[in-house]
């Protein structure tokens, strides 16, 4: 079944009535929202809120108990599947850092689920590769062996590789842990520039909530239930307090220009 993308002005991903249990246990509850093209989405809540189920559920790695989830009007496994709809960062990407490739050739890896392990790379995607590679600063690295690499360069690899294939949405998992506050304000205006270059929606799940409240347009605060999904500046301070133990004005910060 050909699926069409949905126009700018309509979700790019909806989720309506979602449940989600492990055996007898609710993980999710009743979760419905949605996401329209080109904003930037912090998913953020306790331990054990059910946010990596959610974003799992996203990936199309797990199926709801009840509900339905979309993106692009698409099921996440045929969205997934096609290639160029969904970018990820996991938390821990794994690195075959003894395996003898460079920077460059990991980031066309990128393109195998778009052409798969047999296709050819057109041009036009050796040259986004190249175009890629300098906009994420790393054109410098491109003929180093990724078993040379800081943790911060290596992030930059695989957030370049989740976009060789040109996807509509990028989920990022705790992309900011264990980098330090300067790292923290240069990824924020990294992520702002990469998004308006590739018009990108992103889905971004962290525990840094002053990222967060930095570089994301709306806030989903999941805690088995979906709590709040409105602008970071309106997050009741109660609430703040309760989940994170943090009150509002710490997660007013300067946002990003985007």
């Amino acid at each position: 079944m050909a699926y069409p993308y949905p126009a700018v002005s309509e979700p790019i991903i909806e989720i309506s009535g979602v449940d989600f249990a492990y055996g007898e246990r609710l993980v999710l509850k009743h979760i419905s929202m949605t996401v329209a093209r080109g904003t930037t989405v912090g998913v953020i809540g306790p331990n054990g809120g059910g946010k990596t189920t959610l974003v799992n559920l996203l990936l199309g790695l797990l199926k709801p108990t009840r509900g339905t989830v979309n993106i692009c009007g698409m099921p996440p496994q045929v969205a997934v599947r096609r290639g160029d709809v969904v970018g990820s960062l996991p938390q821990t990407p794994r690195t075959p850092s003894g395996f003898p490739i460079n920077v460059r050739q990991l980031v066309r890896l990128g393109l195998v689920g778009k052409l798969g392990f047999l296709g050819k790379e057109s041009a036009d995607d050796l040259k986004h590769v190249e175009w890629l590679l300098e906009k994420v600063g790393i054109e410098e690295l491109a003929d180093v062996p990724i078993g040379s690499l800081s943790g911060g360069e290596l992030q930059r690899v695989h957030i370049a590789r989740a976009l060789a294939a040109r996807p509509h949405v990028l989920f990022l998992d705790e992309p900011t842990t264990g980098i330090d506050r300067a790292g923290q304000d240069q990824f924020i205006q990294f992520l702002a520039d990469l998004k308006q270059s590739l018009a990108l929606t992103v889905i971004l799940v962290s525990h840094d909530l002053r990222t967060v409240a930095a570089v994301c347009d709306r806030l989903a605060c999941l805690n088995v239930t979906l709590h709040y999904h409105d602008v970071p500046g309106n997050m009741p301070q109660e609430l703040a307090r309760e989940m994170f133990g943090a009150d509002l004005p710490e997660l007013r910060v300067e946002r990003a220009a985007r």
